[in-house]
């Protein structure tokens, strides 16, 4: 998770949070929440996300919403990682949805 972060740090993701949601669900984890400002970033965030994964060996399950590009889905297994534009950030409220998680520090 934390390696997936520095890349979307790395790659000017914004607002990057991590929830703990290990003890809330059997699903995942955690999720990483990142924001970015437009489609384009969204879809150039998630290749690079993917390809440094993919050199790491570590595993896609799915991608979803990649076309559209304001909330890009990436299943890692253990790791969910959502790609939002900010406004539709603040309409799913995922952070408020998984209040009960832990944040993780991430980044420096």
């Amino acid at each position: 998770m934390r390696f997936i972060a520095r890349v979307a740090d790395e790659k000017k993701g914004q607002h990057i949070v991590a929830l703990n949601v290990s003890e809330l669900t059997p699903i995942t984890d955690y999720h990483l929440i990142i924001s970015v400002g437009n489609s384009i970033q969204a879809r150039a965030l998630a290749d690079a996300i993917l390809e440094a994964t993919q050199e790491e060996g570590i595993r896609l399950l799915q991608m979803e919403g990649y076309e559209q590009g304001r909330w890009i889905l990436l299943d890692y297994g253990d790791v969910l990682v959502h790609i939002f534009l900010e406004e539709v950030r603040a309409y799913y409220d995922l952070e408020r949805l998984w209040g009960d998680a832990p944040r993780e520090a991430i980044l420096p």
